[in-house]
């Protein structure tokens, strides 16, 4: 028998638990997509689970027994690309982890109810990051995704061959910041091959 009081989240039954509740709250909306393991900054760093739909919104996950070594340099790939994020975390952690996020993350506590749930509870809803990069949100889009955006506009010349870095660049000086993100959220809904939930 296990006493709640001292039972442990983990990775898993807190990824559970989330996905149940995003699928839940997105339902009725065919235009959502939930995807894990959600590759930024080419695979440096991937977000637990990522929400696309109007905004691409990140859940990063921290459990009881994981350690939050990896969230500083995690928040830095993060906050350049998604609209908004929330750290879902074991309430072991969640002091320590209120004290390095920034304001606008959103706070969500899971609480093992027994060996085998847990319960998520609001701490802190997210607001609008204040802080993307258009760089790295260009950088979410396959090779061929990012030349092709640039072929509908008549802006690939020359830039077909080169590294892309400089295919992602060209992308910022033709689009801005938020047509930029809106043609990214549609390449990623529209993918094939996600990992989707």
């Amino acid at each position: 028998m296990t006493n709640s009081a001292f039972a442990l989240t983990s990775d898993k039954l807190i990824r559970t638990a989330l996905k149940r509740k995003l699928k839940e709250i997105h339902r009725k909306n065919r235009q959502t997509r939930i995807i894990e393991e959600f590759g930024v900054t080419h695979g440096a760093a991937r977000v637990d689970i990522a929400v696309v739909n109007g905004h691409i919104h990140g859940f990063e996950l921290k459990s009881d027994v994981d350690t939050l070594s990896r969230l500083p340099g995690q928040m830095l790939a993060y906050n350049s690309v998604f609209d908004r994020v929330t750290l879902v975390v074991g309430k072991h952690h969640l002091y320590e982890a209120f004290k390095l996020i920034p304001e606008w993350w959103g706070v969500v506590v899971a609480k093992a109810t027994n060996a085998t749930t847990v319960t998520l509870l609001t701490i802190r809803e997210p607001d609008e990051n204040p802080t993307r990069n258009s760089i790295s949100i260009a950088s979410l889009l396959w090779r061929r995704e990012a030349i092709d955006i640039l072929e509908k506009r008549n802006q690939a010349d020359g830039i077909r061959s080169k590294p892309r870095r400089l295919i992602y660049e060209r992308l910022t000086k033709v689009l801005d910041q938020d047509t930029l993100r809106a043609e990214v959220r549609n390449r990623l809904f529209s993918r094939e091959d996600w990992r989707s939930v």
